[in-house]
């Protein structure tokens, strides 16, 4: 078992801030010690060593090169004078932020993006130092630890805006270099965030104006990716957008309207900057029309996750017999019944249930029953062969044999779409990273050796 006591691998930053960490680092009076223990350590593994034992027999293997690789191959699709942004929100997409952006960071990427303050103070204790965008709009009352964490962040609304102001004023003037770094998001369709164009020209001068913020870029985010037409409409908002402010006398920095799906479509352009989401994670947006030019690139991405599990019993079970809560499944033979450690707070979701399948042997078996919190069960009596045991590993997204099932798929099952899919994963569940097809590091809740 990991000992989650030791001490972080080397670079992977200091002990939580007490000043901006919340109640959780330090009694309410300020007098106490700050808390140091670790959730979720990142335990390298030694060239040569065994990869420490895993907490449960249900677990994510992470191929970093394979995140490496899809960005690199992305990257080829843009502009030279184009950057690739990576997006590490939402723990990297369940791939887990922290190795996700070190291995990044580690090839040469330059930024990289999240939703939230506390994942961007994730990366920085971490000891990730590129720039860092947060992507939706922060609590005002964050915006000087933010500055202090050197996080770039996001306006989008007039009143937070006016409140973010008023947080950053007890600063004093700031050098230009050393002000708050914002990027000012355009409202051209999505109905979701930023200012609408018409009113741009005036935030972006009160950015401008306030001696704590200066302006580092104007953006955008898409609706339909895929949708040319509306596509267009949104890019030709945007590009109204940028026209105002330039008219104004307002420098624009840095501008990004792409992710994803607007690169491998080929309906937007790349700007300055592309962030890169779930394509970086070896995954086409669900549904999207690949251009043809980039239907080679699409092809070659590599999913870096896989799901793997060993049961903690295989059972023989007699005709009408119940399986799991309900029960939803009930023997009509005989058969034989395996038990996975993994269920809904794995972010396996219980709407997977009776329709879900897992690879064993390379052979698809299906998941039988209700999935509970814990555990999924599995109906192996059909698996050619000796008997099916507790060493026989099972694959629940990924590749086994000649046959994979894919995030996509497992999508499909649930009505949903691989992106909920990827970024529900726990953190519960163990994280096995893979650098140069060798364990690497492991992630974990918090163990110790007992």
């Amino acid at each position: 078992m990991i000992d989650a006591r030791a001490p972080h691998p080397a670079g992977s930053g200091p002990a939580a801030d007490p000043a901006t960490s919340g109640p959780a680092a330090s009694d309410p009076a300020g007098s106490g010690p700050a808390v140091t223990a670790t959730r979720h350590p990142l335990v390298e593994i030694a060239e040569g060593t065994a990869p420490p034992l895993l907490p449960k027999t249900a677990w994510l293997e992470i191929d970093l090169d394979a995140v490496v690789a899809n960005v690199r191959l992305l990257g080829g699709l843009i502009p030279p004078e184009s950057k690739v942004q990576p997006v590490v929100k939402a723990d990297a997409y369940g791939h887990g932020a922290v190795a996700v952006s070190r291995a990044l960071v580690g090839a040469g990427v330059e930024s990289l993006a999240v939703a939230t303050f506390d994942e961007g103070l994730e990366l920085r204790r971490a000891g990730i130092d590129v720039p860092i965008v947060v992507l939706f709009p922060i609590p005002a009352e964050l915006a000087p630890a933010a500055l202090r964490h050197r996080l770039s962040i996001t306006m989008g609304d007039h009143e937070l805006s006016r409140r973010t102001f008023d947080a950053l004023a007890g600063l004093g003037d700031l050098p230009p270099d050393e002000r708050l770094a914002v990027h000012l998001e355009l409202e051209t369709g999505l109905g979701r965030g930023g200012v609408d164009v018409s009113a741009a020209r005036d935030l972006a001068e009160r950015i401008e104006a306030c001696p704590q913020t200066r302006l580092a870029g104007l953006w955008t985010h898409l609706q339909a990716a895929g949708n040319p037409a509306i596509t267009r409409t949104q890019q030709d908002r945007f590009g109204a957008g940028a026209s105002l402010l330039e008219a104004a006398g307002v420098a624009l920095p840095a501008r990004h309207v792409s992710a994803s799906g607007g690169i491998l479509a080929a309906t937007a352009g790349a700007f300055d900057a592309v962030r890169i989401g779930l394509s970086a994670y070896g995954l086409v947006p669900d549904g999207l029309a690949v251009d043809e030019r980039n239907r080679d690139a699409a092809a070659g991405l590599r999913p870096a996750m896989a799901l793997r599990a060993r049961p903690v019993r295989v059972a023989g079970l007699p005709a009408g017999w119940g399986v799991s809560y309900g029960p939803t499944f009930t023997t009509s033979r005989p058969s034989v019944v395996a038990t996975l450690p993994i269920g809904y707070a794995d972010g396996w979701p219980r709407s997977l249930s009776n329709k879900a399948q897992v690879l064993v042997r390379g052979r698809r078996v299906p998941q039988v029953g209700t999935v509970a919190m814990d555990a999924l069960m599995v109906d192996v009596t059909d698996v050619p062969g000796p008997a099916v045991t507790i060493d026989d590993e099972f694959t629940l997204i990924g590749r086994q044999g000649s046959d994979e099932i894919t995030a996509h798929e497992v999508g499909r099952w649930c009505n949903t779409i691989s992106y909920e899919v990827v970024s529900a994963m726990s953190g519960r569940l163990p994280r096995v990273y893979y650098a140069a097809a060798k364990p690497a590091a492991i992630r974990t809740v918090s163990c110790e050796a007992s």
